[in-house]
């Protein structure tokens, strides 16, 4: 059924302005949605029209597809995603993801708003994300049936892309350290104990999405990034409380940055 349903989405977005090649697809996190605003030549659809198309009902999240031009390059824009605290679907984004493999697209980067569990990894930070914790006891692939439900996660974040990113951020003079992201369901934030359980498990990020989305990802065989910008201390960490406002302010200061590495990133593409 959802081979049908991702073909159905396709057909849709096709006939609809969305046609033709992409060379990568980004989903966009909380108030990381601005760089729609980057574009050139851009067309877009709000995901309501669009058929098995999950609703955003997130504020900072728009909930359109968007497609243009950035930095000579087709790219695809996904202003928003689905949350499994949303839904109580892990696999909420299947249609999304799947999408972009029936598009032919080679390279989704995953992006978020997180919070930092070590101290030195400041609120405004971009983060490269090199693997993930899955700390939410949720999978998008549950009730999947198939042999490709066994997929294997190691080397998930694609060294290569991570290469590209951190190029990307040399040329853009932006410091872009790489660490581990923790996933938890959401969507109240956690406690100051469920954070130093995080960090003895090794984790440096913590957020409420993307692990789900690279799962989903690596079913269909995409390479996968994925950048946080962090957007707070995470709680208990030189006492901050975190708040869905503060995710809100903090990335959109940190919005020109996001988008110069972006931009980077996508200039380099070329040299995959």
């Amino acid at each position: 059924m959802i081979h049908l349903n991702v073909q159905e989405a396709a057909e849709f977005v096709r006939a609809n302005g969305l046609d033709g090649s992409f060379d990568a697809a980004f989903v966009l996190g909380t108030g990381l949605g601005p760089l729609v605003d980057e574009l050139t030549d851009a067309v877009s659809l709000p995901y309501a029209e669009i058929p098995y198309f999950p609703n955003s009902g997130v504020s900072g999240h728009a909930g359109r597809l968007v497609a243009g031009m950035l930095e000579g390059k087709r790219v695809l824009l996904f202003q928003g995603r689905a949350h499994y605290y949303e839904t109580g679907d892990a696999g909420a984004m299947r249609v999304p993801v799947a999408l972009v493999k029936e598009l032919g697209i080679p390279v989704l980067v995953l992006t978020n708003a997180a919070g930092s569990v070590r101290a030195h990894i400041r609120p405004g930070s971009l983060v490269a994300i090199n693997d993930h914790l899955n700390l939410s006891g949720a999978n998008p692939l549950l009730r999947d049936h198939t042999e490709g439900r066994f997929v294997s996660l190691t080397g998930a974040y694609d060294e290569d892309l991570r290469k590209i990113l951190q190029a990307a951020a040399r040329k853009a003079g932006i410091d872009l350290p790489e660490g581990v992201y923790a996933w938890l369901s959401g969507p109240s934030f956690e406690t100051p104990a469920e954070i130093r359980m995080t960090q003895i498990l090794g984790g440096d990020l913590v957020g409420m999405s993307t692990v789900p989305e690279v799962i989903l990802a690596r079913y269909y065989g995409l390479k996968v990034a994925a950048v946080s910008v962090v957007t707070n201390l995470a709680a208990g960490i030189e006492g901050a409380s975190p708040s869905h406002q503060e995710t809100k302010d903090t990335a959109a200061e940190a919005s020109d940055r996001f988008k110069r590495l972006i931009r980077s990133f996508v200039a380099e593409l070329s040299h995959v």
